[in-house]
């Protein structure tokens, strides 16, 4: 099957998308009296305050040894003869670690497929990993300590295939160095992860690490979701009075690698639009959290030459002695990360929801997820629980169109009085202070006749919203990555047949010549019924496949409940006043 990517992750598109939709209603309030006027006629170090207070943000000590040092173990030089791999396999992953850095060459995601759909879905970036580091290899503040660390054979307590649940200890030691890794792992996404360094007897900072992106990125685009987040409970934070779990979030144009963010925190790490690698220390007062970032060339999609890919990572471990932590690695899946208790110090047990980023319309985009999942229960499709969940939320918006209907009946019964007093005050300009008198006397013929000018919006209005939370719903949750539906084999990106933007372009103009437009001549009337549509159709042409088929299907029934509407007694005064108005500009 091709590729087919996602388009919308383009780096600033979420914020074009809502600026387009801003410029969408300014161009339907103004855009009837300009064509009537002029138309035909007729966390850290270099960023602390994302992080918690400044104190928990300062950069490290310059040496890379803890401060007050333990006993070291007595030196008993351990070291392998050759490179093994050892194998962890449970019904959600199969992991493979080599003994070379003791660290991970394959995290394998049973249930996700990779982009190509062709096969189960790897978490290790091979190509950004073989540069920078492998999952679970260890980070210190020295680079020459740091690649010995990662690059020496370790003994594994176990070689060859296991199942879940399971342990697996690597060890290391020679004359200066002394190091012992062991993992545990269940039948869940959560593993537990105890390191601990002894370089020169002396204990030494080795945070376990993340420190290569995700499978997943396999575009420039698939890139720039990335991010680091970790979770501050702190009270004494003023912002974290008003969220008391506060997650603050670094974006990929404000990382810099190797700067610190020091505790306490809850949690922390990276993830991209639908996985995360997020390490839950147990001793979060002294925990420590170091953002990497690297750049790197990659092929770009369907196309010759390369870009330049950022690739974030993160490592998390103890200031003061050996690292104890949780780590959680796989989807952003609501049921998954609920799940996952996390202590905190002053509300209580929390857990990794607040991964799932839905931005500024989370109020409206999160309830419409649940209802959608909820009808993908009965229905299992996400296409079709699509196309149930927008006949409802139409339907309901019915009540508006009929309340838009009447105010622009209204807005046509008194247009020839407002016609009257603008002629009264025309010979006046702008700044004359009598123009005011005009407005005054127009706004009290809509107060009389009970006229509310952005009546006739309010559906667009209403609207809006739902459309922007249905983008960042599509674009956020994993569930409705590569759900398919019909000829569309994933609803998260664009349509790649592209029949969906034209089936919506087609009802936008049927529902545009169907619906009276107050104040407007034919010849207006027919410039908007082509310049809107076809200026929407531009909008979302690249847009998520799902997005195109709320849209379509909401014009659909729209047009439905207008041609109903036309044949009601009020309809048919509406378009009696619109046709006789018609015939006199043509006298």
């Amino acid at each position: 099957m091709p590729e087919y990517q996602n388009p919308q992750q383009e780096p600033g598109a979420e914020r074009r998308l809502l600026l387009v939709f801003l410029l969408t209603f300014i161009v339907l309030i103004f855009a009837e009296p300009l064509l009537k006027k002029y138309g035909p006629q007729p966390p850290v170090e270099t960023h602390p305050k994302q992080a918690a207070p400044a104190q928990n943000a300062s950069a490290p000590p310059v040496s890379a040894t803890i401060a007050a040092p333990a006993t070291p173990p007595p030196v008993e030089t351990k070291q392998a003869a050759a490179e093994s791999e050892t194998v962890i396999d449970s019904d959600l992953y199969r992991i493979t670690f080599t003994n070379r850095g003791a660290q991970v060459k394959s995290w394998i995601l049973k249930k996700y497929k990779n982009d190509a759909q062709t096969g189960e879905l790897d978490l290790v970036n091979s190509a950004a990993a073989a540069k920078f580091g492998y999952p679970l290899s260890l980070w210190t503040y020295d680079e020459t300590l740091r690649d010995r660390l990662n690059s020496v054979l370790y003994v594994p307590s176990k070689e060859g295939n296991l199942s879940a649940p399971a342990e697996i200890s690597f060890e290391y030691a020679d004359h200066d160095l002394v190091v012992r890794k062991t993992f545990h792992f269940a039948d869940s996404y959560v593993l537990k992860v105890d390191t601990s360094v002894f370089y020169k007897g002396v204990e030494t900072f080795a945070a376990p690490a993340w420190p290569a992106g995700f499978g997943d990125q396999v575009t420039p685009a698939s890139y720039a979701p990335a991010r680091i987040d970790y979770h501050n409970d702190l009270s004494t934070d003023r912002k974290a009075l008003f969220f008391p779990n506060y997650i603050l979030r670094i974006s990929l144009k404000n990382v810099s690698s190797g700067s610190t963010v020091k505790g306490p925190f809850e949690w922390g790490g990276t993830d991209d639009q639908y996985f995360t690698a997020l390490f839950i220390p147990n001793d979060t007062d002294n925990a420590a959290l170091i953002t990497l970032r690297n750049a790197m060339q990659i092929q770009k999609a369907g196309e010759n030459g390369t870009a330049k890919a950022e690739v974030l990572g993160a490592a998390v471990g103890n200031l003061r002695g050996p690292t104890q932590e949780r780590m959680f690695v796989g989807p952003k899946e609501s049921a998954a990360l609920e799940s996952i208790s996390i202590p905190t110090v002053h509300n209580g047990d929390s857990d990794l929801r607040g991964i799932v980023d839905y931005g500024w319309w989370g109020l409206l985009a999160r309830p419409l997820f649940i209802w959608l999942k909820w009808t993908y229960k009965y229905v299992p499709n996400w296409g079709w629980a699509i196309v149930i969940q927008t006949l409802i939320i139409t339907v309901a918006l019915l009540p508006l169109r009929i309340t838009q209907m009447k105010s622009m009946l209204k807005m046509q019964r008194v247009a020839p009085q407002i016609k009257s007093i603008q002629e009264k005050y025309k010979k006046y300009s702008l700044r004359d202070p009598r123009k005011a008198q005009m407005n005054e006397e127009i706004s009290a013929l809509y107060k009389k006749e009970g006229v509310n000018p952005a009546g006739g919006c309010l559906p667009l209005i209403i609207q809006l919203p739902f459309l922007y939370a249905y983008y960042r719903m599509l674009e956020t949750a994993i569930d409705l990555r590569q759900a398919h539906w019909l000829w569309v084999p994933d609803l998260s990106a664009r349509d790649p047949y592209f029949i969906l933007p034209i089936i919506m372009v087609i009802g936008m103009i049927a529902m545009q010549r169907m619906t009276p437009q107050m104040g407007m001549d034919p010849q207006q009337q027919k410039m908007m019924n082509w310049m809107m549509p076809l200026f929407m159709g531009f909008i979302f042409f690249n847009l998520q496949a799902g997005l195109n088929l709320y849209y379509a299907e909401s014009n659909l029934i729209s047009m439905a409940q207008q041609a109903v509407m036309n044949r009601t007694k009020l309809g048919r005064e509406m378009r009696e006043m619109m046709e006789k108005r018609a015939r006199k500009k043509e006298k």
